[in-house]
């Protein structure tokens, strides 16, 4: 079985694409088939990962791609390369470069102008103070204090009649800020409200005009709230490759072909780790998820299900997998079991004299 993948990895099945030179950064990925040699990567521990994948149900992509260009892709259980899937919570970290851009083109005074400035109808005298003292900083890092919307939450708030309102009237169980996460897509919904009250422009038309639409990535609408505002941070729908894409952007400093699309700045402040006290010991930027696979800082964006993409600076690397939202084994930890597939079977497949080139 090894032997067979491994020869699928180097011809010219139409599952698998390798790309030409990894020289240049950065630029347009180019899907070319070449050896996965002429990357830095081991076809025979690609062969495996892959192998190991295939068991991984379920889990229905896998794509790699290394300095740009894609190096190994895959689909199962009736996944293809053309269809587009629900990314789920990946789509916090999309919308966490919508507002630096929206930042960055003076669209916001400041990461740290209170949430006051945009929803004053919803405070009053009787407003907790600590509410008050909420900014887009706190949104961006899951730490307003605000009780979760999300978990058992979740129904009750999307179906409220007014999803803004339902966010903001929630308890305070903690000060803002601080190095504690209250995950919440309550809190992301925030910020998609504040980035089209600040710009003008739906979160959608924003999203496709200033980041899709130059990458040739067409977004489909997705759902939105009773007055209209586009749900913040979860089901937008990409297909694998445009995922890799989004990926590939932030290791390359938000810069796209010829085009400066996030701010380099932006990427190197929202990957940073500001939160420590979070889901599985993992750390927390703006909207982005940090973590240390195979001794290698890694950012990556986190979907319910098994949507990932993984960004690894120092080795080059984009991964991304993505999974059926039903059909999960009982009692097996799929997210677990994806961290173990980076860690221990992609990261690996890079040869080690092509570390740090």
């Amino acid at each position: 079985m090894i032997r067979y993948l491994s020869i699928r990895l180097t011809g010219l099945a139409a599952c698998l694409l390798l790309a030409t030179t990894a020289s240049a950064q950065p630029k347009a990925p180019a899907w070319e088939v070449q050896p996965p040699e002429t990357f830095g990567l081991d076809s025979t521990a690609l062969a495996q990962a892959y192998a190991h994948a295939a068991e991984l149900t379920p889990l229905n992509s896998l794509l790699i791609a290394r300095n740009g260009a894609l190096v190994a892709e895959q689909y199962f259980g009736g996944m293809t390369a053309r269809r587009q899937i629900n990314i789920k919570s990946a789509s916090k970290s999309v919308l966490s470069a919508l507002i630096g851009i929206a930042f960055y083109e003076g669209h916001l005074d400041s990461l740290d102008q209170p949430i006051t400035d945009f929803f004053p109808e919803y405070f009053d005298a009787s407003t907790d103070p600590r509410k008050r003292a909420i900014t887009i900083r706190h949104l961006l890092t899951m730490t307003p204090g605000l009780e979760t919307t999300s978990f058992g939450n979740y129904g009750a708030w999307v179906g409220s009649r007014n999803w803004v309102r339902y966010a903001l009237d929630q308890p305070m169980i903690m000060n803002p800020g601080g190095d504690a996460m209250i995950y919440s897509t309550g809190t992301t919904h925030l910020l998609s409200a504040i980035l089209t009250k600040a710009t003008g422009m739906s979160t959608l038309a924003y999203a496709r005009d200033r980041l899709f639409k130059p990458m040739s990535i067409a977004l489909p609408a997705w759902d939105r709230d009773p007055q209209g505002n586009y749900l913040g941070g979860n089901n937008m729908a990409l297909t694998p490759r445009e995922l890799l894409k989004f990926g590939q952007l932030y290791l390359d400093d938000g810069r796209y072909e010829d085009q400066q699309l996030i701010p380099a700045a932006w990427i190197h402040a929202s990957t940073r780790r500001f939160v420590t006290k979070t889901f599985r010991g993992f750390e927390y930027g703006y909207l982005w998820w940090i973590e240390d696979f195979g001794g290698y800082e890694t950012w990556f964006a986190w979907g319910y299900g098994g949507q990932y993409v993984f960004v690894v600076p120092a080795l080059g690397l984009v991964v991304v997998c993505t999974s059926a939202l039903k059909g999960h084994p009982r009692g097996v930890d799929h997210n677990a079991r994806i961290y173990d597939l980076l860690e221990n079977y992609v990261l690996p497949a890079v040869l080690p004299e092509a570390v740090g080139r």
